[in-house]
């Protein structure tokens, strides 16, 4: 199957699952729900499900026992973004092309959307009926959501960020700012994944995190190569936000064309490995090269 073609599988696949999940737009709180709806509904290239989608197939199962963690990840993913663009995080005014939910709405309702949306992910695990998902492999699941989102995933990554604007880091402070900021939420599409079939040995646990490390590193090199070398129109968002802003990044510490070579290196150590894994993985392989090839 054409990457781009699985990729809008599961596009359809949790924009359907998301819609089910999202709250009616009624009632005295429906500016809130059409908010979260507007974060979660307008675009968005649904990455992280298919990760997620990818990593079941991986493990010879249907995709349907990916739905819930697609899901989550994906509401997580709209809550980080919309709390990431707020006027005291990185004041961003457009996301996906479209007006961030700030601008859109206001600043308290988008504040209130994001914590809805974090909660809402973490309910959809524990209401998943699915005959594959133990209690013990929701519990497992629900650890590794918070871990990845928490004071050592998403959240650290967002605080080091803010407080390293227009200060000099060290490449391997960059890269552990990168891995809690962006890496921890893709290490958790894969695991959460393998954890949804409750068919992955711990020998296949260890290689799929090696392969999302890798490829969550990929994947902010190729942002930050994307800031300098991209248009807004195609990215969606302001192009030269973190130049603008005096962010550290890869292209401004190593250069862009050094950038472009340890973007070439991490997806070959992602590819690498998958080796223990046969075509039934060819899905994650190939989202490894979207991730190091795309232009949005």
């Amino acid at each position: 199957m054409e990457i781009q073609t699985f990729i809008q599988q599961c596009q359809a696949r949790s924009n359907l699952i998301l819609k089910q999940a999202l709250p009616k737009v009624e009632g005295d709180a429906s500016r809130l729900y059409q908010a979260m709806h507007y974060s979660v509904l307008n675009g968005g290239k649904r990455l992280r499900p298919a990760l997620v989608y990818a990593t079941t197939i991986a493990l010879n199962c249907p995709l349907e026992q990916g739905d819930t963690a697609a899901c989550a990840v994906e509401l997580t993913h709209s809550y980080s973004l919309i709390h990431d663009d707020l006027p005291a995080m990185d004041d961003d005014d457009l996301r996906r092309g479209q007006p961030t939910c700030h601008i859109a709405y206001d600043e308290a309702t988008a504040i209130l959307a994001g914590d809805a949306l974090q909660a809402l992910a973490f309910e959809v695990i524990v209401d998943n009926k699915g005959p594959a998902t133990s209690d013990a492999n929701k519990l497992r699941m629900l650890k590794v959501l918070a871990e990845s989102t928490g004071a050592t995933g998403m959240v650290a990554g967002q605080a080091i960020d803010l407080y390293s604007v227009g200060k000099p880091l060290s490449l391997e402070q960059l890269k552990h700012m990168h891995s809690c900021k962006t890496g921890a939420l893709i290490k958790a599409c894969v695991i959460l994944g393998a954890l949804s079939t409750n068919q992955a040995t711990e020998k296949q646990l260890v290689a799929l995190e090696n392969f999302a490390i890798s490829i969550g590193l990929a994947f902010q090199i190729k942002d930050d190569i994307l800031d300098v070398e991209g248009d807004t129109q195609t990215l969606g968002k302001i192009q030269g936000a973190d130049l603008a802003l005096n962010k550290p990044t890869y292209t401004s510490i190593l250069g862009l064309e050094k950038a472009k070579k340890e973007a070439h290196q991490q997806h070959q150590n992602a590819i690498h490995a998958l080796a223990i894994f046969g075509s039934e993985a060819d899905a994650l392989r190939e989202l490894a090269t979207y991730i190091i090839e795309r232009n949005r």
